[in-house]
């Protein structure tokens, strides 16, 4: 079916370094020029809908029976060669299927999510925190990125999933590299499956208290493949996401002065920041894919059959018939998604940003972003809002004892 809001030559793109460097004014002119419903190109011969409204968001959120997550009747029209598929391409997981598949795979998910002891995640990122401040405190200088937040997040999801290090690596950097939805993605996509692959087959010989061995003991009987898919999620929700959330939060805290000031006043706690952050700067900025099965109307636009839906995570917290005023306290943000497919484990991403944040700011109260913040660069890709790195600089300091 024709509709004004698919005519050739109108469609955003979401893949350019321009895009990157500062989407908002591109999601403003989004709004203007289409409303709620905008045509986008994900990458280059790759068409979506990107949508920016907060109650158009949230109506296709909740309709999983109209806008399914399977994807596989999208991808038999896209080339193998895609850098997006990694991230978008069928998988036997929650993220990736619908009803009963789904609910299987949610529940086995949930209890193994559920199952962790937030108090003791709590004195693991401290005892990680503290270790690796340690090895650049003295210096006066760090990129925080490369020297501390990737590091903790991939060492907390570690522990989590008894995964190790070595393989912990592996994942995270095939993570990344999807995630970057470049021509290296499907290389990244095999780094992270190979891994997974090698961690499952050492889990079910040596089960322990983490969630990879709750999921292989689950009464959902996952096969290898499932949990492979299982844990891709897990990795790809919990380390580039986690790490982006950190590193986004300390940008805003070091560079903006109402929130700086406030935090230092206590009138506004690291939560507070936070949330801001998932409402203005989410690191899963545009996500939460869906796909039609046949054209459907909605808010006056017909949205084509097998077409991706995308929800701007970034874009509906700015919605004007939603935003405005002190936002403090407010977490209705769409950053966690909403409906059947909401993020599981928000809980303890809290806590590990939260922990993360407050171990480094007590321990260097004095930190400073070390470059004007115009000069930190971004990733490109359409799905993340991603610093290439976050410089900063502090007094020197003797290491702090670990407890």
């Amino acid at each position: 079916m024709d509709s004004p809001l698919f005519i050739e030559g109108q469609r955003f793109s979401m893949y350019t370094p321009e895009f990157a460097a500062d989407p908002h004014p591109a999601y403003r002119e989004m709004r203007r020029q289409h409303g709620s419903l905008v045509p986008v190109m994900l990458a280059p011969g790759v068409p979506a809908t990107l949508v920016i409204g907060y109650r158009a968001a949230l109506e296709i959120l909740n309709d999983p029976a109209h806008f399914p997550a399977d994807p596989r009747a999208w991808q038999q029209s896209v080339p193998e060669n895609c850098p997006l598929l990694p991230m978008l391409e069928w998988r036997p997981n929650a993220l990736r299927t619908d009803g009963r598949e789904h609910d299987r795979y949610r529940e086995a998910n949930t209890t193994a999510i559920d199952s962790i002891d937030l108090n003791t995640m709590h004195t693991v990122v401290e005892r990680i925190a503290i270790g690796l401040i340690n090895t650049f405190c003295e210096e006066g200088y760090a990129d925080l990125l490369d020297q501390y937040i990737y590091t903790l997040v991939r060492s907390t999801l570690d522990h989590m999933l008894g995964c190790t290090a070595e393989i912990g690596e592996r994942v995270a950097t095939g993570s990344a590299m999807m995630f970057d939805a470049q021509g290296d993605a499907e290389a990244g996509n095999r780094m992270l499956l190979e891994a997974l692959q090698e961690h499952i087959a050492y889990k079910r010989a040596h089960p322990g208290n983490d969630i990879t061995s709750r999921l292989i003991g689950h009464p959902a009987g996952l096969d290898d493949a499932e949990m492979v898919h299982q844990l891709v999620t897990l990795y790809a929700a919990g380390v580039e996401p986690g790490v982006h959330l950190i590193a986004n939060t300390l940008r805003i805290m070091l560079t903006n002065d109402r929130l700086g000031g406030d935090l230092v006043g206590g009138s506004l706690s690291t939560r507070d920041a936070l949330d801001e952050v998932l409402f203005t700067d989410p690191p899963l900025a545009n996500y939460c894919v869906s796909y039609p099965r046949q054209p459907i109307l909605i808010n006056d636009v017909w949205l084509p059959a097998n077409q991706p839906v995308v929800i701007s995570m970034a874009a509906v917290g700015a919605d004007p018939s939603v935003s405005g005023g002190d936002r403090t306290g407010n977490r209705s943000h769409l950053a966690w998604s909403a409906g059947p497919h909401a993020c599981p484990a928000r809980s303890v991403a809290y806590l590990i940003a939260q922990d993360a944040i407050d171990q480094l700011l007590d321990a260097l109260p004095d930190i400073r972003l070390a470059v004007p913040v115009e000069e930190l660069t971004w990733r490109p890709g359409p799905f993340h809002r991603a610093l290439v790195s976050l410089p900063v600089a502090f007094p020197k300091s003797a290491p702090f004892n670990l407890v």
